[in-house]
C-alpha cells in the first residue's frame, strides 16, 4: 500500500477511536462548547473601551481555544496513553511509517477541529450574538489562521504527548492550557491585561491565534484597542507559522514507539 493509502486507513481508524474515548472527547470537544454557553449566560456589557459586547469576544475567543483543545490538548492526552499502554510499541511491528502515524493524527485533528467550530458558531451566532464575515477577505483569513491553528496544535500536541512520563496525569496538559486561556484574551480583553501578563502571553501561540479570530468575527472598529493599535495578521502568520516548526522538531527528536518508556 501506498504512504496515502495506509495514511487515509490510519486516519479513519483515529476518528473511531476518537470516538469510542468518551472521557477524552467530552473534555476536548465538549468544554469549550460548555464554557461558551456557561459564558452567554453569565452575560456581559462591552469590551472595555469599544461597543463590541463582550459575548462576541468571548465567542471569538473559545473558537480559538477549541483547536488548542482538539490539537494539544487531546492529542497530548491520547499520545501518552497510546504510548503507555504499549500501542505504540504494538504498532512498531506493523509496516506503518511514522509519517502515517503523523498524518493519520493531522486529519483527525482537523476533522474534529472543523466539526467543533462549526458547533461553536452555532452556539456564537444563535447565543450570543456573534455576526458571521460577509466578505470573502475575512473568510480566507479565517481559513488560513484554522488551518496554522491545526498545524501548531497537532505537532505540539504531539510533542507534549511524547514528553510526558510514564504515569504523569492530565493535569500537567490541562492545568497549563487552562492558564494560559485567561491571559491570551479568551475571557478577558487582552488590552485589560497587565502589561506583564500581555509580554508574557505573547510567548505562547494561543494568543496570536485568538487574535487571529477577533480579526474574523470582530469588527475592525476593535483592533484600535489592541496593544499595537492593529490585528497584525502578518506577526500572527509568523509566530504560529514559528510555534508550528518548533512543535514538529521537537515531536521527531522526542518520538519513539514506547520502547524507552520514562
Amino acid at each position: 500500500m501506498s504512504l496515502l493509502a495506509i495514511a487515509a486507513e490510519r486516519s479513519r481508524l483515529e476518528l473511531k477511536l476518537f470516538a469510542r474515548q468518551r472521557e477524552q472527547m467530552a473534555v476536548t470537544f465538549g468544554m469549550p462548547v460548555l464554557l461558551l454557553v456557561l459564558l452567554g449566560l453569565i452575560g456581559g456589557g462591552t469590551a472595555d473601551g469599544t461597543n463590541v459586547p463582550e459575548s462576541r469576544l468571548h465567542a471569538a475567543g473559545m473558537i480559538a481555544v477549541g483547536i488548542v483543545a482538539a490539537g494539544f490538548q487531546g492529542l497530548a492526552l491520547s499520545v501518552a496513553a497510546e504510548r503507555q499502554n504499549g500501542t505504540l510499541k504494538r504498532l512498531r511491528g506493523t509496516p506503518m511509517p511514522p509519517a502515517a502515524y503523523l498524518l493519520g493524527k493531522i486529519v483527525q485533528v482537523f476533522l474534529v477541529s472543523l466539526a467543533q467550530v462549526a458547533v461553536l458558531l452555532a452556539v456564537g451566532v444563535s447565543w450570543l450574538d456573534l455576526a458571521l464575515p460577509h466578505d470573502p477577505f475575512h473568510w480566507l483569513t479565517f481559513g488560513w489562521v484554522f488551518l496554522l491553528g491545526v498545524a501548531v496544535a497537532t505537532p505540539l500536541g504531539l510533542a507534549a504527548g511524547a514528553l510526558m512520563k510514564k504515569g504523569a496525569n492530565g493535569a500537567l496538559i490541562i492545568l497549563p492550557f487552562t492558564a494560559l486561556q485567561f491571559v491570551s484574551g479568551v475571557f478577558v480583553g487582552f488590552n485589560e491585561l497587565p502589561d506583564g501578563v500581555q509580554r508574557f502571553a505573547a510567548l505562547f501561540p494561543l494568543k496570536w491565534l485568538t487574535q487571529g479570530m477577533r480579526s474574523v468575527f470582530l469588527p475592525d472598529t476593535f483592533q484600535t484597542v489592541e496593544p499595537a493599535g492593529t490585528w497584525e495578521l502578518g506577526r500572527v502568520a509568523l509566530v504560529l507559522a514559528g510555534w508550528g516548526v518548533l512543535g514538529l522538531v521537537v515531536w521527531i527528536r522526542t518520538f519513539d514507539w514506547g520502547g524507552n518508556e520514562r
